[in-house]
Protein backbone atom coordinates (compact mmCIF):
# COMPACT_ATOMS: atom_id res chain seq x y z
CA UNK A 1 0.00 0.00 0.00
CA UNK A 2 1.68 3.72 -0.68
CA UNK A 3 2.51 5.97 1.84
CA UNK A 4 0.95 9.14 1.96
CA UNK A 5 3.92 10.75 1.23
CA UNK A 6 4.37 9.56 -2.26
CA UNK A 7 0.60 9.67 -3.32
CA UNK A 8 0.96 13.58 -2.25
CA UNK A 9 3.76 13.95 -4.21
CA UNK A 10 1.60 12.30 -7.09
CA UNK A 11 -0.74 14.31 -6.87
CA UNK A 12 1.43 17.37 -6.68
CA UNK A 13 3.07 15.92 -9.83
CA UNK A 14 -0.29 15.90 -11.22
CA UNK A 15 -1.08 18.97 -11.03
CA UNK A 16 1.64 20.64 -12.33
CA UNK A 17 1.67 19.01 -14.87
CA UNK A 18 -1.86 19.68 -15.41
CA UNK A 19 -0.90 23.35 -14.83
CA UNK A 20 1.98 23.25 -17.02
CA UNK A 21 -0.36 21.77 -20.00
CA UNK A 22 -3.06 24.60 -19.50
CA UNK A 23 -0.91 27.44 -19.55
CA UNK A 24 1.16 25.92 -22.49
CA UNK A 25 -2.13 25.48 -24.57
CA UNK A 26 -2.96 29.13 -23.31
CA UNK A 27 0.73 30.46 -24.22
CA UNK A 28 0.78 28.50 -27.71
CA UNK A 29 -1.44 30.42 -30.43
CA UNK A 30 -1.18 27.14 -32.02
CA UNK A 31 -3.33 25.31 -29.81
CA UNK A 32 -5.76 27.76 -30.23
CA UNK A 33 -9.23 26.63 -31.88
CA UNK A 34 -10.92 27.43 -35.02
CA UNK A 35 -13.89 29.39 -33.29
CA UNK A 36 -11.50 31.31 -31.54
CA UNK A 37 -9.53 31.85 -34.76
CA UNK A 38 -12.45 32.87 -36.42
CA UNK A 39 -13.45 35.32 -33.75
CA UNK A 40 -10.14 37.31 -33.84
CA UNK A 41 -9.06 37.04 -37.32
CA UNK A 42 -12.57 37.06 -38.76
CA UNK A 43 -13.32 40.87 -38.18
CA UNK A 44 -9.47 41.94 -39.74
CA UNK A 45 -9.65 39.43 -42.72
CA UNK A 46 -13.29 40.48 -43.66
CA UNK A 47 -11.99 44.51 -43.35
CA UNK A 48 -8.90 43.30 -45.26
CA UNK A 49 -11.03 41.55 -47.82
CA UNK A 50 -13.01 44.20 -48.71
CA UNK A 51 -10.77 47.48 -48.14
CA UNK A 52 -7.99 46.30 -49.86
CA UNK A 53 -8.37 42.37 -51.74
CA UNK A 54 -11.35 43.11 -53.57
CA UNK A 55 -10.51 46.68 -54.79
CA UNK A 56 -7.33 44.88 -55.84
CA UNK A 57 -8.70 42.18 -57.95
CA UNK A 58 -11.72 44.02 -59.22
CA UNK A 59 -9.01 46.96 -60.86
CA UNK A 60 -6.68 44.07 -62.07
CA UNK A 61 -10.24 42.47 -63.84
CA UNK A 62 -11.57 45.60 -64.77
CA UNK A 63 -8.62 46.53 -66.63
CA UNK A 64 -9.60 44.03 -69.55
CA UNK A 65 -13.03 46.23 -70.05
CA UNK A 66 -13.88 49.12 -71.31
CA UNK A 67 -16.69 50.10 -68.78
CA UNK A 68 -19.11 52.88 -69.34
CA UNK A 69 -21.89 53.59 -66.65
CA UNK A 70 -22.90 49.83 -66.26
CA UNK A 71 -22.23 48.44 -69.58
CA UNK A 72 -18.80 46.91 -69.37
CA UNK A 73 -17.16 45.35 -72.77
CA UNK A 74 -14.02 42.49 -72.92
CA UNK A 75 -11.79 44.23 -75.24
CA UNK A 76 -8.90 41.98 -73.92
CA UNK A 77 -5.67 43.55 -74.03
CA UNK A 78 -6.66 46.60 -76.05
CA UNK A 79 -6.41 49.23 -72.78
CA UNK A 80 -2.58 47.71 -72.53
CA UNK A 81 -1.70 48.39 -76.11
CA UNK A 82 -3.16 51.49 -75.70
CA UNK A 83 -1.07 52.71 -72.50
CA UNK A 84 2.10 51.57 -74.35
CA UNK A 85 1.79 54.58 -76.79
CA UNK A 86 0.21 56.69 -74.10
CA UNK A 87 2.72 59.94 -74.76
CA UNK A 88 1.13 61.73 -71.22
CA UNK A 89 1.11 58.24 -69.38
CA UNK A 90 5.15 57.97 -69.86
CA UNK A 91 5.68 61.62 -68.76
CA UNK A 92 3.57 60.76 -65.67
CA UNK A 93 6.09 57.35 -65.04
CA UNK A 94 9.34 60.17 -65.55
CA UNK A 95 8.19 62.67 -63.45
CA UNK A 96 6.98 59.78 -60.52
CA UNK A 97 10.49 58.41 -61.19
CA UNK A 98 12.38 61.42 -60.66
CA UNK A 99 10.11 61.96 -57.64
CA UNK A 100 10.94 58.16 -56.20
CA UNK A 101 14.60 58.06 -56.55
CA UNK A 102 15.34 62.54 -56.18
CA UNK A 103 13.42 63.11 -53.30
CA UNK A 104 14.09 60.66 -50.87
CA UNK A 105 17.68 61.53 -50.88
CA UNK A 106 17.02 65.12 -50.30
CA UNK A 107 14.47 63.87 -47.46
CA UNK A 108 16.73 61.65 -45.72
CA UNK A 109 19.82 63.91 -45.83
CA UNK A 110 17.68 66.89 -45.31
CA UNK A 111 16.65 64.85 -42.11
CA UNK A 112 20.05 63.48 -41.03
CA UNK A 113 21.60 67.02 -41.52
CA UNK A 114 18.91 68.16 -38.69
CA UNK A 115 19.61 65.48 -36.77
CA UNK A 116 23.17 65.74 -36.04
CA UNK A 117 22.04 69.50 -35.53
CA UNK A 118 20.43 68.55 -32.28
CA UNK A 119 23.14 65.88 -30.87
CA UNK A 120 25.68 68.65 -31.69
CA UNK A 121 24.17 71.04 -29.29
CA UNK A 122 23.22 74.09 -31.33
CA UNK A 123 21.84 76.98 -29.52
CA UNK A 124 18.19 76.60 -28.59
CA UNK A 125 17.89 72.97 -29.71
CA UNK A 126 14.63 71.99 -27.32
CA UNK A 127 12.82 74.80 -29.60
CA UNK A 128 14.15 73.87 -32.87
CA UNK A 129 13.18 70.54 -32.48
CA UNK A 130 9.85 70.88 -31.96
CA UNK A 131 9.78 73.61 -34.82
CA UNK A 132 11.33 71.29 -37.39
CA UNK A 133 8.73 68.67 -36.57
CA UNK A 134 6.18 70.62 -36.63
CA UNK A 135 5.43 70.53 -40.24
CA UNK A 136 5.13 67.01 -39.72
CA UNK A 137 1.62 67.19 -38.07
CA UNK A 138 0.05 69.82 -41.00
CA UNK A 139 -2.38 68.17 -43.52
CA UNK A 140 -1.10 68.68 -47.30
CA UNK A 141 -3.85 71.13 -47.53
CA UNK A 142 -1.80 73.59 -45.31
CA UNK A 143 1.52 73.06 -46.28
CA UNK A 144 0.47 73.35 -50.34
CA UNK A 145 -1.38 76.64 -49.61
CA UNK A 146 1.63 77.91 -47.32
CA UNK A 147 3.56 77.12 -49.99
CA UNK A 148 1.74 77.89 -52.74
CA UNK A 149 1.80 81.65 -50.93
CA UNK A 150 6.12 81.14 -50.98
CA UNK A 151 6.23 80.62 -54.74
CA UNK A 152 3.74 83.43 -55.62
CA UNK A 153 5.33 85.39 -57.88
CA UNK A 154 4.44 88.90 -57.05
CA UNK A 155 3.95 89.03 -53.43
CA UNK A 156 5.66 85.65 -52.21
CA UNK A 157 8.86 85.14 -49.82
CA UNK A 158 10.90 83.71 -51.79
CA UNK A 159 10.55 86.34 -54.94
CA UNK A 160 10.71 89.18 -51.61
CA UNK A 161 13.83 87.95 -50.51
CA UNK A 162 15.10 87.84 -54.00
CA UNK A 163 14.82 91.24 -55.25
CA UNK A 164 15.76 92.55 -51.55
CA UNK A 165 19.15 91.22 -52.07
CA UNK A 166 19.19 92.28 -55.78
CA UNK A 167 19.19 89.13 -57.00
CA UNK A 168 16.12 90.26 -59.22
CA UNK A 169 16.86 87.86 -62.21
CA UNK A 170 16.85 84.69 -59.93
CA UNK A 171 12.94 86.02 -59.24
CA UNK A 172 10.25 83.51 -61.12
CA UNK A 173 7.37 81.63 -61.36
CA UNK A 174 8.15 78.54 -59.32
CA UNK A 175 4.81 76.73 -60.01
CA UNK A 176 4.33 78.50 -63.66
CA UNK A 177 7.58 77.23 -65.36
CA UNK A 178 7.74 73.66 -66.32
CA UNK A 179 11.51 73.44 -65.81
CA UNK A 180 11.14 74.35 -61.85
CA UNK A 181 7.77 73.13 -60.91
CA UNK A 182 8.43 69.70 -60.19
CA UNK A 183 11.94 70.91 -57.92
CA UNK A 184 9.42 73.27 -56.67
CA UNK A 185 7.45 70.40 -54.92
CA UNK A 186 9.90 68.14 -54.19
CA UNK A 187 11.28 70.70 -52.19
CA UNK A 188 7.77 71.49 -50.26
CA UNK A 189 7.47 67.80 -49.79
CA UNK A 190 10.92 67.41 -48.29
CA UNK A 191 10.21 70.50 -46.25
CA UNK A 192 7.35 68.41 -44.79
CA UNK A 193 8.93 65.29 -43.73
CA UNK A 194 12.39 66.83 -42.97
CA UNK A 195 11.23 66.43 -39.17
CA UNK A 196 9.76 62.95 -39.51
CA UNK A 197 13.40 61.88 -40.66
CA UNK A 198 15.42 64.38 -38.13
CA UNK A 199 13.58 62.34 -35.22
CA UNK A 200 14.22 58.78 -36.51
CA UNK A 201 17.99 59.73 -37.34
CA UNK A 202 17.83 60.94 -34.17
CA UNK A 203 17.27 58.43 -31.91
CA UNK A 204 19.75 56.51 -34.05
CA UNK A 205 22.02 58.18 -33.65
CA UNK A 206 21.34 57.99 -29.42
CA UNK A 207 21.29 54.78 -29.58
CA UNK A 208 24.70 54.29 -31.27
CA UNK A 209 27.43 52.65 -28.77
CA UNK A 210 29.07 55.17 -26.83
CA UNK A 211 31.73 53.52 -26.51
CA UNK A 212 33.09 53.60 -30.16
CA UNK A 213 31.79 57.33 -29.97
CA UNK A 214 34.22 58.23 -26.68
CA UNK A 215 37.33 56.01 -28.66
CA UNK A 216 36.82 58.39 -31.48
CA UNK A 217 37.03 61.56 -29.12
CA UNK A 218 39.83 60.11 -27.30
CA UNK A 219 41.78 59.47 -30.74
CA UNK A 220 40.91 63.41 -31.24
CA UNK A 221 38.65 62.50 -34.33
CA UNK A 222 37.22 65.60 -35.69
CA UNK A 223 33.23 65.96 -36.50
CA UNK A 224 34.02 65.34 -40.12
CA UNK A 225 36.00 61.84 -39.72
CA UNK A 226 33.71 61.23 -37.04
CA UNK A 227 30.77 61.66 -39.20
CA UNK A 228 31.85 59.96 -42.39
CA UNK A 229 34.04 57.06 -40.99
CA UNK A 230 31.81 56.23 -37.72
CA UNK A 231 28.19 57.40 -37.66
CA UNK A 232 26.91 57.41 -41.50
CA UNK A 233 27.95 53.83 -41.44
CA UNK A 234 26.61 52.87 -38.34
CA UNK A 235 23.26 54.21 -39.37
CA UNK A 236 23.25 52.88 -42.97
CA UNK A 237 20.17 50.45 -42.33
CA UNK A 238 18.14 53.04 -40.54
CA UNK A 239 19.42 55.74 -43.40
CA UNK A 240 18.54 52.90 -46.12
CA UNK A 241 15.21 52.00 -44.58
CA UNK A 242 14.02 55.77 -44.53
CA UNK A 243 14.91 55.80 -48.09
CA UNK A 244 13.00 52.84 -49.43
CA UNK A 245 10.06 53.31 -46.97
CA UNK A 246 10.07 57.20 -48.66
CA UNK A 247 10.37 55.60 -52.19
CA UNK A 248 7.44 53.94 -51.66
CA UNK A 249 5.77 57.03 -50.60
CA UNK A 250 6.76 58.80 -53.66
CA UNK A 251 5.56 56.41 -56.08
CA UNK A 252 1.81 57.23 -54.83
CA UNK A 253 2.39 60.84 -54.65
CA UNK A 254 -0.73 62.23 -55.13
CA UNK A 255 -2.01 64.92 -52.41
CA UNK A 256 0.34 67.55 -53.04
CA UNK A 257 0.58 67.51 -56.38
CA UNK A 258 -2.81 67.79 -56.83
CA UNK A 259 -3.44 70.91 -54.62
CA UNK A 260 -0.84 72.84 -55.98
CA UNK A 261 -0.48 72.23 -59.68
CA UNK A 262 -3.24 69.35 -60.55
CA UNK A 263 0.05 67.80 -62.99
CA UNK A 264 0.63 71.37 -64.85
CA UNK A 265 2.08 73.52 -66.17
CA UNK A 266 2.48 71.56 -69.37
CA UNK A 267 2.27 68.03 -67.67
CA UNK A 268 5.45 68.93 -65.66
CA UNK A 269 4.46 67.57 -62.44
CA UNK A 270 1.72 65.25 -63.72
CA UNK A 271 2.32 61.71 -61.55
CA UNK A 272 1.13 58.16 -62.40
CA UNK A 273 -1.96 59.02 -59.40
CA UNK A 274 -2.52 61.99 -60.86
CA UNK A 275 -2.96 60.98 -64.40
CA UNK A 276 -5.13 57.69 -62.81
CA UNK A 277 -7.56 60.03 -60.88
CA UNK A 278 -7.79 62.59 -64.47
CA UNK A 279 -8.81 59.27 -66.79
CA UNK A 280 -11.06 57.92 -64.22
CA UNK A 281 -13.09 61.27 -62.98
CA UNK A 282 -11.51 64.52 -64.65
CA UNK A 283 -11.71 63.67 -68.27
CA UNK A 284 -15.36 62.91 -68.25
CA UNK A 285 -14.14 59.80 -70.43
CA UNK A 286 -16.89 57.74 -68.86
CA UNK A 287 -14.31 54.98 -69.26
CA UNK A 288 -13.11 53.73 -65.94
CA UNK A 289 -11.36 50.03 -67.63
CA UNK A 290 -8.29 52.23 -69.29
CA UNK A 291 -7.24 53.88 -65.70
CA UNK A 292 -7.80 50.47 -64.31
CA UNK A 293 -4.98 49.12 -66.66
CA UNK A 294 -2.77 51.95 -65.73
CA UNK A 295 -3.18 51.72 -61.89
CA UNK A 296 -2.13 47.63 -62.54
CA UNK A 297 0.64 48.42 -64.55
CA UNK A 298 2.05 50.74 -61.77
CA UNK A 299 0.86 48.14 -59.09
CA UNK A 300 3.54 45.79 -60.77
CA UNK A 301 5.85 48.32 -61.25
CA UNK A 302 5.88 49.63 -57.30
CA UNK A 303 6.28 45.67 -55.94
CA UNK A 304 9.14 45.29 -58.95
CA UNK A 305 11.27 48.47 -58.07
CA UNK A 306 10.89 47.46 -54.03
CA UNK A 307 11.84 44.02 -54.50
CA UNK A 308 14.55 45.27 -56.67
CA UNK A 309 15.49 48.03 -54.63
CA UNK A 310 15.96 45.50 -51.03
CA UNK A 311 18.09 43.31 -52.90
CA UNK A 312 20.54 45.90 -54.18
CA UNK A 313 20.44 48.27 -51.25
CA UNK A 314 19.64 45.66 -48.27
CA UNK A 315 22.45 43.44 -49.85
CA UNK A 316 24.39 43.80 -46.59
CA UNK A 317 22.26 44.80 -43.91
CA UNK A 318 19.02 43.70 -43.06
CA UNK A 319 16.18 45.90 -43.27
CA UNK A 320 13.33 45.90 -40.95
CA UNK A 321 10.39 48.35 -41.19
Amino acid sequence: MPDAAALQGKSRSGEAQASSSASSSLADPRRASRLVLAVFLGPGLLVYGGLTAYPAFRTIYDSFFTIEGMDATFVGLANYRDLMGDETFWIAVRNTFIWSFVAPVLDVATGLLLALALYAGVPFARFLRVAWFTPVLLSYVVVAILWMWIYNYDWGVLNVLLRTVGLDALASSWLGDPKLALASLIVTHAWKWAGFNMVVCLAAIHSLPKEVLEAADLDNCGWGAKLRFIIIPMLRPTLLSLYILAFIGKMKIFDLVWIMTQGGPLWATETVSTYVYKRAFNWNTFDLGYPSAIATVWFLVVCASVIILNRVLGSRERLEY
